[in-house]
């Protein structure tokens, strides 16, 4: 029994190796290549080069599926494009970031190894560098860019990012797109403010929208397109078969983050 990945040296990657619910699954390769972008904490700045990086990393998970004879390729995507192939319009870059996420799919999907794709929810949790600079930023008094208060999206622990993709490397999923999210979608405003108050920042500074123009010297365009986007407002479906959250509530899952950090 034995448990390759793909962008093992990423966050979630680190963490799937570590897991112990790996040694149960035989023989399965798991795509994570790209998914240091899949977050709201970053500012954007994790989108750069992601299509020869994500692209690179989509073959070689197929290589090493059929060189190993692995029975499935678990490969993991971006819960977000939901909303595109809803109907939502996009502009530049982020429309085509989406293309690659989609074509990346596609290719697993297409491909003469059986695989299925796996959309995760924006990632976050106590291994995420990212928060943690958010974290200091607080502490600093800075404020940040939390898009539109409406706009609501799908966060993901990564606790629990790890043991959808486990639970998903079955055969009977090959073809299948499935989603794992906390179910629960709310802004990036309500998300971040929330975090800001367990570290000790009761009243969080926000940029506010009309800083746009200036406030793009920091802040990438993709991350400020990413806050606008708001989620289907019907719940994803295809969930991971015989997973579910164990934090479905993300307030549980920042409580979780900052006890890990004070252990």
């Amino acid at each position: 029994m034995s448990l390759s990945i793909t962008g093992s040296r990423s966050e979630l990657g680190r963490l799937l190796a570590r897991s112990p619910s790996a040694t149960a699954n035989r023989n399965i390769h798991i795509n994570v290549s790209g998914q240091q972008a899949n977050t709201l904490l970053h500012d954007g700045h994790a989108w750069k080069d992601f299509a020869r990086i994500a692209l690179a990393g989509t073959r070689r998970a197929m290589r090493a599926t059929r060189t190993d004879g692995a029975p499935i390729l678990v490969h993991a995507s971006f819960a977000f494009v939901s909303a595109v192939t809803r109907g939502s319009n996009l502009k530049d870059p982020l429309r085509s970031l989406v293309e690659t996420i989609l074509e990346c799919e596609e290719l697993v999907l297409s491909g003469s190894v059986p695989a299925c794709v796996v959309r995760l929810g924006y990632l976050y949790g106590p291994e995420s560098a990212d928060l943690r600079a958010y974290r200091k930023a607080f502490e600093l008094g800075r404020p940040y860019w939390s898009g539109p208060p409406t706009a609501r999206q799908y966060h993901l622990h990564q606790v629990d990012a790890v043991a959808a993709l486990l639970a998903a490397a079955r055969p009977r999923n090959a073809a299948r797109t499935l989603y794992a999210t906390d179910g629960h979608a709310v802004s990036f405003t309500k998300f971040m403010d929330a975090f800001a108050h367990r570290v000790g920042r009761q009243t969080p500074l926000h940029l506010p929208l009309f800083s746009k123009p200036l406030a793009k010297v920091i802040v990438c365009e993709e991350h400020m397109q990413q806050t606008a986007l708001a989620m289907p407002p019907r719940a994803l479906l295809s969930s991971v078969p015989g997973w579910k959250p164990k934090f479905p509530d993300f307030r549980k899952g920042l409580d979780q983050v900052v006890d890990a950090w004070n252990r």
